[in-house]
């Protein structure tokens, strides 16, 4: 059984350590939180919480894998930047990938966090770093790439593309064929049917650009 390192100690790290530990062949055997973030006691649940700085030294890149399923606070820039640590120290990432997700031999990153009910449709990629919280319909001959966030009972219906650092809100649905732009934040129950501009907010059905917001600072 592979050992795994879960990084955070808040709710997505919580139902990481469930969802690996009641559905996959992984083990946790501690979480990690850079050093100006470790609490006085050092535990969570039941297991150690070691600071990220030097882990290393404790936790060999050969022994150990790493998750780091984060919220997408800043559309995810705080995701990546994590991300990118561990992989500049040489850690491996896993993804865990629901047992009541239905896929179709997709390709699939690392680090992503697909959760329950999920369909995603035959000849669409994932990227790195993606989460997929449950529920979405993910359509065929799609690609999303890095560090992009979906909430749940999304519709993203076939040849989209979605760039990176995008977030869809609960119940968006996207148009067949379109493509978000980087950055761009699709809010709740919004209905996307053109291409987007990057690090725009669209609201609203027909999904509209909401004037002078950033997604980024909104997030």
């Amino acid at each position: 059984m592979e050992k795994v390192i879960i990084f955070g100690i808040k709710d997505f790290a919580e139902l990481a350590h469930y969802y690996l530990t009641n559905d996959s062949d992984y083990e946790v055997i501690a979480f990690a939180v850079n050093k100006e973030y470790l609490p006085e006691k050092l535990e969570f649940k039941g297991l150690p919480i070691v600071s990220f700085e030097g882990i290393e030294s404790g936790y060999s890149i050969n022994e150990y894998l790493f998750f780091a399923p984060m919220a997408p606070t800043r559309m995810s820039e705080d995701r990546a930047k994590v991300y990118q640590a561990i992989k500049k120290k040489g850690y491996k990432m896993i993804s865990y990938i629901s047992s009541k997700a239905t896929l179709f031999n997709n390709e699939i990153g690392d680090n992503c966090f697909i959760l329950e009910d999920n369909t995603i449709q035959p000849f669409t990629k994932i990227g790195n770093n993606v989460v997929l919280w449950s529920g979405n319909h993910i359509g065929h001959h799609g690609i999303i790439k890095d560090h992009v966030s979906f909430t749940s009972h999304v519709v993203m219906s076939g040849h989209c593309v979605i760039e990176e650092y995008c977030f869809l809100g609960v119940n968006a649905t996207l148009r067949d064929g379109i493509t978000l732009a980087k950055g761009t934040l699709v809010a709740m129950d919004a209905s996307v049917t053109r291409n987007t501009e990057a690090w725009g907010v669209y609201i609203g059905i027909p999904a509209k650009k909401k004037e002078n917001a950033i997604s980024r600072d909104l997030m």
